[in-house]
């Protein structure tokens, strides 16, 4: 299982790139110390893989468009492929621990259009009011799905037979998760097609962070009106499209704070931000702390 303090994306977009995914076996086990990123969270993002996560220490925060769950010590929980989320350290003064199995429904399924995908996985991963399953201790159902869950991180890759042994273990709780998601796959849900559309107006906005983007443009690249735009983001990111474009650039801009060695007045005109006392002031106002402090606290820790 990889250790992992950061993450890492598609160019221009918000897609995970998934290093060591391979189509013979595609899976891999992460434990992600999230009070080691960069920020202590991991921003919007997405994948085409199932996320199935345990916490074996703190407490992290997930966002959807759906919400926010909070998601303690012992807890876990499913995300659906292609659902946008973010993930907060709820504290960077204790040890954050996430352990996740991220996989390919195929691993389970085999080929496409298979049995075990119509009658067992679609069902799931198609539902468009699932984001999010969540198992919380408390529940005997939920509680004992954790147990496994807790489990199957402790097979190592290094025993006889470790592929079959992992791949029956996430086939259980995936049946167990099929049970406890009926009565979500019950309710009447629609598909949310604003998740198509955030996600072009984030790549453009991945792509052009460097350059005055307007609104017009912006919704242009999505093909929807000024109206639709905003709509869009306030119903998926909870914010305005000016404020989402801000806060990605003060992201850039902590990442190269706390890699690099450029001078203020550079990382400020790189990110889109103008003047570099503009760029200290909303800075000063995202992370609380200057652009100096923010790269001295980053490149002083122990990562």
């Amino acid at each position: 299982m990889k250790n992992i303090h950061s993450i890492e994306f598609y160019t221009g977009s918000k897609e995970e790139l998934l290093p060591g995914f391979e189509k013979d076996f595609p899976y891999i086990a992460s434990r992600a110390e999230l009070d080691k990123y960069i920020g202590g969270y991991v921003p919007w993002h997405w994948h085409r893989t199932v996320e199935l996560f345990y916490m074996e220490s703190g407490s992290i925060e997930y966002d959807t468009p759906r919400g926010k769950i909070l998601f303690p010590t012992g807890s876990g929980g499913m995300i659906n492929p292609n659902v946008l989320h973010r993930t907060k350290a709820i504290s960077q003064r204790e040890k954050n621990i996430q352990l996740l199995h991220i996989f390919d429904v195929s691993l389970l399924a085999g080929e496409q259009g298979s049995r075990i995908e119509q009658k067992y996985i679609a069902p799931v991963i198609t539902a468009p009011q699932i984001e999010v399953i969540p198992l919380f201790p408390g529940n005997a159902e939920e509680e004992r799905i954790l147990k496994l869950l807790a489990a199957s991180f402790r097979l190592s890759s290094d025993e006889f037979g470790y592929e079959i042994k992992l791949r029956e273990a996430l086939t259980e709780i995936w049946l167990m998760l099929f049970e406890l998601s009926r009565s979500m796959r019950e309710k009447k849900g629609e598909r949310n097609k604003s998740n198509d559309k955030i996600k072009l107006l984030m790549i453009y906005i991945h792509e052009h962070y460097r350059e005055k983007i307007s609104i017009p443009e912006l919704a242009a690249a999505a093909y929807l009106s000024e109206r639709e735009c905003y709509r869009v983001f306030h119903d998926c990111l909870h914010m305005t499209p000016v404020e989402y474009i801000t806060t990605y650039r003060l992201q850039v801009a902590c990442q190269m704070l706390a890699k690099g060695q450029e001078a203020v007045t550079v990382i400020s005109h790189e990110c889109g931000l103008g003047s570099s006392s503009y760029f200290g002031k909303v800075f000063r106002e995202y992370a609380h702390c200057s652009p100096i402090e923010y790269r001295k606290k980053w490149q002083n820790s122990d990562r």
